[in-house]
Formats: structure tokens, sequence, C-alpha cells
């Protein structure tokens, strides 16, 4: 398969979850957040600004359009970087670096609020204050999501086996209305922590006794 036909069969909505219109205006939206971390990127390794015009230079393997797609790919369906990798005729640690580049701008875009318009929710403290704000009710749980095995002799290695799942996993909070449409995740916590254990940061312990600490911290929504 050719890198035309992989990108054309990965961008289908059952791939991405996305309308083509919809996935076309985030990768408008994300190129420029990417395109000036990439610039900073090779100034730093340069140590100088460039001699030559941007866009000098031999070309991507995988252009921004293609990185953005296989990171939602990845998201949505756990997908081995070596598939994807195969699909675009490209080396699987092309892939691995697109990911890492790519999956924090869209972490950094925030959570959409449902029938809220243009509102995102990007930390904990915004979801309290959003809660606050328009009296509405708040669900708190955690989610379990494999992952691979961190490499051989690395320290902590064993904390990510998950008991219930028995694979290497990695345990988030999620935050959802009454509707269980999500507004926040995020505090990844390794798969062995049990979500209640006490006495060593556990989720909801953690929550509760920093829960002041938040609410003294939140922006009211429509201000700042």
């Amino acid at each position: 398969m050719t890198q035309y036909l992989g990108r054309t069969a990965l961008s289908h909505r059952l791939f991405t979850g996305l309308q083509r219109r919809r996935l076309g205006s985030l990768i408008a939206e994300l190129a420029q957040a990417w395109m000036a971390a990439e610039e900073g990127r090779l100034h730093e390794r340069r140590g100088r600004s460039r001699l030559r015009a941007a866009g000098a230079g031999p070309n991507h393997q995988l252009v921004f359009t293609d990185r953005v797609i296989a990171t939602l790919v990845v998201l949505r369906f756990q997908l081995p970087h070596g598939a994807l990798a195969l699909l675009y005729g490209v080396d699987r640690s092309t892939i691995t670096r697109a990911v890492h580049e790519v999956r924090p701008l869209l972490a950094a875009r925030g959570f959409a609020v449902p029938e809220q318009g243009d509102l995102r929710l990007r930390t904990l403290a915004d979801v309290f204050a959003y809660v606050a704000a328009e009296d509405a009710e708040l669900r708190l749980d955690g989610t379990e999501v494999r992952v691979r095995r961190p490499r051989a002799n690395k320290p902590g290695r064993r904390a990510f086996v998950s008991g219930k799942m028995r694979q290497n996993t990695k345990k988030a909070t999620v935050v959802t209305d009454a509707q269980g449409r999500t507004l926040w995740a995020g505090a990844f916590w390794p798969g062995r922590m049990h979500l209640r254990r006490s006495g060593e940061g556990g989720m909801f312990d953690t929550y509760a006794s920093s829960f002041d600490a938040v609410w003294e911290t939140a922006t009211p929504v429509g201000e700042g």
C-alpha cells in the first residue's frame, strides 16, 4: 500500500472518529503550533538562526497531515506503531516520533463542553469552575488503558502491571457530566496503583485532600 492510499483510508471517519471536514479544520488549527515547535527544535539543534529559507532541505517522510491522522488512529484504536508504519511505508520510529509531537498539541486544546459553543476545559480547576457556574452534576471515575511494556531494568517497571487486567496499563481519571459526556481526562497513574489506595497518592484520596486548594485557584467561567 502506498503512502497516498494509506492516508486516504486512514483519514476515513471510521479510523479518526471525525468527519473529513472537521479533520481538515483540526489539522489547520494544529499546524501553526507544530511548525513553531519544529522551528524551535531546529534552532536549538543548530544553535543559530537558519541560513536558508523555510522549506529548504530534505522533505519530511511523514507530512504533518499524516502525523495527525496517525496519532488519532493510535489514540482511538491503540494500533501498534509498527502496523501504521507499514501502511505509510516508513520506519516505526517515525510514527512514534509523530505521536509524541502531535499528542501534546491535542491535549493543549482541552475538552469541548457539550452545548457550550467554544468553551473548553483544560485543567481540573477549569472543571470545578464550570460546575460551580452551571450548578452541574459532576462524576469522577477511573479508566485503565493498555500500554507497551516498559523496557527491561527500568525502575518501577512492575508498577505498570495491573492486578485486574494482568497487562501493562496506565490508569486515568475521567470527569463527566450527568449524561456521561467527558469533560476532562488526565492524571495518569501506573496500572498497579488502586484507585482508592490511601497513603500513596491514590486518585480519589488526592482529590479529596486537595479540593480546597484546587477551588482557590479556579477561575470563574467567562473571566480571565
